[in-house]
């Protein structure tokens, strides 16, 4: 098996991933949510909570600016960065631009999340929004994110990719200590299934592959109950000429 390119490991204990999927049902914080970009692909539920807000880093960048582009319309600038391109797809002098990867440390092409944000707002200590889709780079990122930059955001939008390997019992544990981290500060207030992934099920879980994440600074909520409705009435596919994907029921109570 492992010549042919496959491998076997330990699976994920069934009450060890039961206990974090229960930690992950997302909650009502009492603040709307709202749509922000397009329709499909690159628009994203985010808490109507942007006021105060003055800037927005945005690693992963491809080939798709609707998000950056509506955060300025309403005088909210991005900072962009993504090394696979040579520029945004389209030019705004609220945007600036880095050709670099995000990661855990500053090894080119790559930089830290703490190295971006002093190379222009050292000094800054306002709320600040973060939209990440970085292919599965966003674990090593999250976890090497120092707790008082992260406390920073008020609002993180995060696709978490290859969660499947929610189910390698190895794996698991990176994963769990990433959600760990989060939870610790925001409250996850919605799950979007990116509809051009599969879904991969194992007895009562099913995992679709790529999922779009909003958290809510812990410190900005007036309630945190259980959000029992899916989809969002704003949610829509990815990519509309594919089947549809549902949250499973086991990601919400």
């Amino acid at each position: 098996m492992f010549a042919m390119g496959f491998s076997a490991s330990r699976a994920t204990a069934t009450s060890d991933l039961a206990q974090l999927l229960d930690k992950l049902h997302p909650l009502d914080c009492g603040i709307d949510l709202i749509r922000v970009g397009s329709k499909g692909d690159g628009g994203y539920l985010i808490p109507n909570d942007l006021s105060g807000i003055e800037y927005c880093f945005s690693p992963g960048v491809s080939n798709l600016a609707d998000f950056e582009n509506q955060l300025a319309d309403m005088k909210i600038k991005s900072f962009l960065a993504d090394y696979s391109v040579a520029s945004p797809p389209l030019v705004r002098e609220e945007f600036t631009f880095d050709k670099k990867y995000l990661g855990s440390s500053d090894r080119d092409p790559y930089f830290t999340l703490a190295t971006w944000k002093d190379k222009y707002l050292k000094e800054y200590g306002g709320d600040l929004l973060l939209q990440m889709d970085i292919e599965g780079y966003e674990y090593e990122t999250i976890l090497s994110i120092p707790h008082d930059l992260l406390d920073r955001f008020r609002i993180l939008v995060i696709e978490f990719h290859e969660l499947d390997n929610l189910f390698d019992a190895f794996v698991f544990r990176l994963i769990a200590a990433c959600f760990e981290k989060l939870l610790a500060s925001f409250y996850l207030v919605h799950i979007h299934p990116n509809n051009c992934s599969e879904v991969i099920r194992r007895g009562d879980v099913e995992v679709p592959r790529t999922m779009e994440f909003t958290f809510l600074n812990r410190r900005r909520a007036t309630q945190a109950t259980p959000q029992v409705t899916f989809p969002h009435p704003l949610d829509a596919d990815c990519c509309p000429r594919l089947r549809h994907v549902p949250l499973p029921r086991c990601w919400y109570r």
